[in-house]
């Protein structure tokens, strides 16, 4: 067999396309929202490394307990350890083990070990044919972003924002995952949690109304950095009458409004009906007057559509966080910081 038949073969065997740069449309598919299968306790779900390495091997065992705690059995990916420069692994190895865990009938969920980044890099080497045909809920956040857009606009499958495997496990995240996966299937409110103090004011997971009122639609969004990198590409879905939300980690000001006037030249503020914007952990301006504030760059992008918006979510790179249905139906309350889902998030 001649070295370019073999690797093709291989390819095929691991579930990947071999990549050839895109092979799909220049626009996202826009399909309808597909329901991923319910997950119970005693399930298998997959751990696997999409993004960048872990240098720690004691996160591997720490991700494991975690699930295990849970109640779940879990596998772990034929390449999760591996490492090429800052990546888990090559990026056909990364995008074997997605296509692996969704193409296995033991395996019920997936859960993205870590973020980082190059979880772009794999995009078009996933099976979105094998994941349609096979939904099963997929989580992460941060890098895991391009993981969410993707598959939303190219299979309508309804993913999950929350902790990675490797995360803060704590009463309240282990909660949010009971709710969610465990649950009896009613109506999820995502509501700050405000924590005791003994301060005459509770400044904590406060929230920031930028224009009140309310609003429904499909919820999409994640990381800002993650999320605009993809611009342009067809992994990104169409934010049309959506609910955006976004979180971010270690940016100045002045590349939050450059991120932000990217989705303003995508149309993104003229279409979505709701916005959303959890936590920016570390992102204060570096010192002087020459920085604008994070609320004056929001107030810019968002106040002229008046939609209804505020800030201070229980989403991003905090112990804490909300484990929210990327992509299904969801109603916003601007004044009160309150999401809530409308309609079923599992078949």
């Amino acid at each position: 067999m001649k070295k370019r038949q073999f690797i093709k073969s291989l390819g095929l065997g691991l579930g990947i396309v071999p990549f050839t740069g895109f092979t799909t449309t220049n626009k996202p598919i826009n399909p309808d929202t597909l329901l991923p299968k319910k997950l119970q306790p005693g399930d298998w779900v997959g751990l696997v490394s999409p993004s960048a390495a872990t240098a720690d091997i004691m996160e591997f065992t720490f991700a494991k307990e975690a699930l295990e705690a849970l109640g779940l059995k879990v596998v772990e990916g034929k390449y999760l350890s591996e490492r090429r420069g800052h990546l888990a692994g090559s990026d056909v190895e990364r995008a074997a083990d997605l296509n692996e865990m969704f193409g296995n009938k033991k395996i019920k969920a997936v859960v993205c070990i870590r973020g980082g980044s190059g979880a772009a890099r794999i995009l078009p080497l996933l099976n979105y044919e094998l994941i349609k045909k096979n939904p099963k809920p997929i989580m992460g956040y941060s890098d895991i972003t391009a993981l969410h857009n993707a598959i939303n606009a190219q299979t309508g499958l309804i993913t999950f924002h929350g902790p990675n495997g490797s995360g803060s496990w704590n009463s309240f995240n282990a909660d949010q995952f009971r709710t969610v996966f465990f649950g009896t299937g009613g109506t999820i409110t995502y509501k700050n949690e405000l924590e005791e103090t003994d301060d005459l004011v509770i400044k904590k997971n406060r929230i920031r109304t930028i224009h009140p009122g309310k609003a429904e639609g499909d919820l999409v969004g994640g990381n800002l950095t993650v999320l605009t990198a993809l611009a342009g590409s067809p992994y990104l879905p169409d934010f049309k009458n959506k609910i955006l939300f976004l979180e971010d980690i270690g940016e100045e000001p002045y590349r939050i409004d450059r991120m932000m006037s990217t989705l303003m030249l995508m149309g993104v503020f003229r279409e979505i009906r709701g916005f959303i914007f959890g936590q920016c952990t570390d992102c204060d301006p570096s010192g002087g007057y020459g920085n604008l504030t994070l609320d004056q760059i929001l107030d810019d992008y968002l106040l002229p559509h008046k939609i209804p918006a505020f800030r201070g979510a229980m989403i991003g790179h905090v112990p804490k966080q909300f484990l929210l249905p990327f992509g299904a139906r969801m109603s916003m309350d601007a004044n009160l910081g309150i999401l809530e889902t409308r309609g079923a998030i599992f078949q």
